[in-house]
This record gives C-alpha cells, sequence and structure tokens, in this order.
C-alpha cells in the first residue's frame, strides 16, 4: 500500500552542544570483533549504529528472553500467575537434567513460577525453560508454537524459534539484530515491573548452587538493567542488552562474537558511546500537537494527531545536521477512529543517520459521517 506524505515540516538546524565523552572510541573500533552489532535509541526509534543488523543469526540462551516475554504475557492475561507450583518431569528430567547453564532442578521437585523466572532470566537455566514450558502451556510443542505466534505478532520477520531455551537444534531457531531490538523494546514497554523484578540481577542461588549473571554491563555501565548473553560454540557469544538514563534508554545487540571477553569489551564500550556521543533533544512531549491527517467518510475531514508519547531524537554532538519530520499515514483514514488510536507515525530524519518512525495518535474521535456530512465534505475537498 502507497505511503501517503501528508505534512512535511521545515527542515531546521539543531544545535549539539559538546559533551564530554566517556569511550573516545569510534563504533566501528569498538565493535571490530562483532560481524554483527546494533546499537538503537528506545524513545526517538533512531538507529545509532548497526552492522549485520538484518542478518540471521543463531541467538543460543538469548532465545530465553522470548520465553520470558510469553510468560510475562500469560501473566498479564491471568493465565499464569507467578505463586503457580511446577515440577521437572521424569521425561523431562532425561532429557535436561543438568543439562548445560541449569538451575539444579531435581526430578519432580516442585518450585514456583517466581523462582524459575529467575533461574531463566539470571542464570540462564535450562532446565527452568522447560519445566515453565511444559507446566505453562502443556508440552514443549505448545510452548514453541505460542513463542512463534508472539514473534509475528512483534513483526519479529526474521525470527523462528524451535526451543524454549536456545539448545542448538540443527539452525531451527534463528534470529537477528532487529528482531531482538523489537523483543527487548516489546519487554521493556508492555512488562515493565515484571522486567524490573526479572531481569539484570547479580544471579541466583538454589539446591545449594550459587551462580553469578553473566551480564556484562549491569553493575558496570551506569544505567544498565540486562538484559541476556548467549553462548553454544555454533552461534559464538552474544548479548541483547538495554541500559537507561536521564529518560534515555538504549538497546544494543551483539552476536557471533568469537570470545566473552570480546563481548564484556565490547558492549560497555559501545553502550558509553551510544549515550556520550549524542545530545537528546525534546521535539513533542506526550500528547502534544503535531499535525493532522485526512479522513475519508467521516463527520470531519481530517483528525489531529499527537504524540502517543514524548517524542525526543538523538544528535550527533560536535556537530549540526539538517533534522526533517514528515507525517506519514496509509491514508485517507477511514472513520470510525478512536481518540488514543495510532493512525500515523512521524518519520524522523536526522541528516547522516537512518530515518526512525515513532506513532501519532488520534487526539480526538472521529465518527462516520451521515449522508448530508458527505455531501457537504466532498463540496469541501471540490472546492478546495
Amino acid at each position: 500500500m502507497v505511503k501517503r506524505l501528508l505534512q512535511s515540516l521545515a527542515a531546521f538546524a539543531v544545535l549539539a552542544s559538546t559533551a564530554s565523552s566517556a569511550c573516545e572510541s569510534e563504533p566501528d573500533a569498538i565493535t571490530a570483533h562483532a560481524p554483527i552489532a546494533l546499537l538503537v535509541d528506545v524513545q526517538s526509534g533512531q538507529t545509532l549504529y548497526a552492522r549485520g543488523a538484518e542478518h540471521r543469526f543463531i541467538p543460543a540462551s538469548i532465545t530465553k528472553v522470548m520465553s520470558a516475554y510469553v510468560a510475562f504475557e500469560l501473566i498479564k492475561r491471568g493465565e499464569l500467575t507467578t505463586e503457580q507450583n511446577f515440577a521437572l518431569s521424569e521425561s523431562a528430567a532425561e532429557d535436561w537434567y543438568r543439562t548445560g547453564s541449569t538451575m539444579f532442578l531435581e526430578p519432580g521437585e516442585e518450585v514456583p513460577v517466581d523462582l524459575l523466572l529467575q533461574g531463566i532470566t539470571s542464570v540462564s537455566a535450562n532446565d527452568a525453560s522447560v519445566v515453565l514450558a511444559e507446566g505453562a502451556l502443556g508440552s514443549i510443542e505448545n510452548w514453541v508454537a505460542r513463542m512463534n505466534e508472539t514473534a509475528r505478532a512483534l513483526e519479529m520477520h526474521d525470527s523462528h524459534f524451535g526451543t524454549p531455551n536456545g539448545w542448538p537444534d540443527g539452525g531451527k531457531t534463528f534470529t537477528s539484530a532487529r528482531d531482538l531490538a523489537k523483543l527487548a523494546r516489546a519487554l521493556v514497554r508492555d512488562h515493565p515491573q515484571l522486567y524490573a523484578r526479572y531481569f539484570g540481577k547479580e544471579g541466583l542461588r538454589h539446591n545449594g548452587f550459587a551462580q553469578a549473571n553473566h551480564d556484562p554491563i549491569t553493575g558496570v555501565v551506569e544505567g544498565a538493567d540486562g538484559i541476556k548473553t548467549g553462548f553454544t560454540s555454533q552461534a559464538g557469544h552474544g548479548f541483547l542488552g538495554s541500559a537507561q538514563r536521564d529518560g534515555t534508554r538504549l538497546i544494543m545487540v551483539l552476536g557471533a562474537l568469537e570470545t566473552e571477553q570480546q563481548r564484556a569489551v565490547a558492549a560497555r564500550e559501545l553502550m558509553e558511546w551510544g549515550f556520550a556521543k549524542f545530545d537528546r533533544q525534546t521535539l513533542f512531549e506526550r500528547k502534544a500537537p503535531v499535525g493532522h491527517a485526512r479522513v475519508q467518510n467521516g463527520m470531519r475531514g481530517a483528525v489531529p494527531l499527537a504524540a502517543a508519547n514524548t517524542i525526543k531524537v538523538a544528535i550527533p554532538v560536535e556537530a549540526n545536521p539538517d533534522l526533517k519530520l514528515s507525517i506519514r499515514y496509509e491514508g485517507p483514514l477511514q472513520a470510525p477512529i478512536a481518540a488514543g488510536e495510532v493512525v500515523a507515525e512521524l518519520q524522523i530524519e536526522v541528516a547522516g543517520m537512518p530515518p526512525a518512525r515513532v506513532p501519532l495518535v488520534a487526539a480526538e474521535s472521529v465518527s462516520v459521517a451521515s449522508p448530508l456530512q458527505r455531501i457537504a465534505n466532498a463540496f469541501s475537498n471540490w472546492v478546495g
């Protein structure tokens, strides 16, 4: 379908203040050992840095982030509670008893969902992922099907999941950095309280075994709060990470690094670079008017548009780039339209950076026009 450009806001320059940098290296040098690297500013949707962002790769245990998101969705809908108890079945124990990373569950041991989620998110427990999948939806197959349904709903077009935990499965499980960034944004946006409870923790002690989280940035980089590492000999070392400072959240993806040390250094330096090398300018506060979109068969011929959330733009420091804003939507829009409904996007174009889009909502409702009103609208359009 053709995207309609309704309104082009005049290009203008934004003066960027000079900021001291915690990381003087350029991103190409920082990510030299990473075939896949992505850094995204969540508030603006801007890509600050990308290498191989659309390439499919094996996520290994980063897969568990999707399992956590599926669990959070079930909890949100009341289909699962953190107090429910599930056990490692005898059949599951044959394959998953102390296999790979584990929280050392014993066969038949009943543990609450709360503890299983801690094991999945903090010590990458393969056994906990399987217990949760079987307990919540009856089988691993049902759980994996839900993971893939969720991926489609999140428009993760380059992803497919074959296991709940990322264990090697002959290439059935794959994703892309761009898709993982979508998943991370949804995780933080849709489930902020559960995200804060389960991610970015130091580790876990269970059944006498104390284990540390391998997250390379939490507790090291200011504002870092997760998310998940991954490693197999086939996939190499990967990381999906997030940090927030002064209302700005950055999400990063690294994939296919050769060593854990390379991953740790790249993750820390790239995140610091993302905060240090860009100024954030507020374009529109939440609910502020942005423009209008044409409406067909409505009581009015246009609907006012507003920012769904505060819209900021990341501007490279020590630069004075042109900034162009434009409203895009598939139109004209069809009535009825509900106030608060996402109906358009604001495209943000900073010179030298890929375009980014953020949602715009209808500031008012528009009902379906009566036959008489349609005649009046048609006459108004005819006379301009």
